[in-house]
């Protein structure tokens, strides 16, 4: 079977279901587990799938964005393993900004009892982060319904009065030449802003956001570094001559 026609076959079961497995695709084609892995490593190349572990995947629209609730409940014990690595990198006298995102949020639980600061525009960290006792301030803005997270003009406004140590955030989208992306402009404004304010920045993403493209961009991938979990090794050499990337194990 040519090329084209394997890669038709590809996309079209992807548009069927959101996952194709290697297997799937060689008994339809009849063709050697190396040419399909080559098929799938072409087709990503032109941004039309994600290779996963034994298959691969539909590739999520670039303005789609689950709410908060969605996102806290997906991949917790990948997130809760990126976040205590993260939360071990804050020291004594940091002033540190968290941003809205999930991942983030399962930071707060593993921070030092030490002299530090935090700022964020994520309304639910505000409870937690209380709760341990650090001194924390909310930066003003519009409060987005579906992230909890403030945004806009007076976010922007806000983050001006400051400067940070290190800055966490999380993405939508990691990329090794489109960089990191989200689906709100605005929000992806406030993550740029706090980015360009910090001394060292840090992306907290497991390992589903990567080769995803949403449709704001935050920055470029060398601009901050990636703290993720379980990676294959070809995707993690993808990365490391662009940026520092750390991968958590269990």
């Amino acid at each position: 079977m040519l090329t084209p026609e394997r890669h038709r076959i590809i996309l079209q079961l992807l548009k069927e279901k959101s996952i194709v497995k290697i297997q799937e695709v060689m008994d339809l084609t009849r063709s050697s587990e190396s040419t399909i892995r080559r098929d799938f490593s072409q087709l990503e190349e032109q941004r039309f799938l994600k290779r996963i572990h034994g298959g691969a995947s539909r590739l999520q629209g670039k303005l789609q964005e689950p709410s908060m609730i969605e996102k806290s409940s997906k991949n917790l014990q990948e997130k809760r393993q990126i976040a205590k690595y993260a939360a071990g990198l804050v020291e004594e006298g940091d002033t540190i900004y968290m941003d809205a995102g999930s991942t983030v949020m399962e930071m707060i639980e593993f921070l030092p009892n030490k002299n530090i600061v935090v700022v964020t525009n994520g309304l639910m960290h505000l409870s937690p982060l209380l709760n341990k006792g650090i001194s924390t301030y909310l930066i003003g803005g519009l409060i987005k319904p579906n992230t909890n997270a403030f945004i806009g003009r007076g976010a922007l406004a806000s983050l001006d009065l400051y400067r940070f140590d290190k800055c966490f955030m999380g993405v939508n989208g990691i990329h090794p030449q489109l960089g990191f992306t989200t689906p709100d402009q605005e929000e992806a404004m406030v993550k740029q802003k706090a980015v360009s304010l910090s001394r060292e920045a840090y992306i907290l993403a497991d390992n589903t956001k990567f080769a995803e493209i949403s449709f704001a961009k935050i920055a470029d991938i060398h601009e901050a570094a990636i703290i993720t979990n379980d990676l294959e090794d070809e995707t993690q050499e993808q990365y490391r001559n662009k940026t520092s990337i750390k991968v958590v194990t269990a």
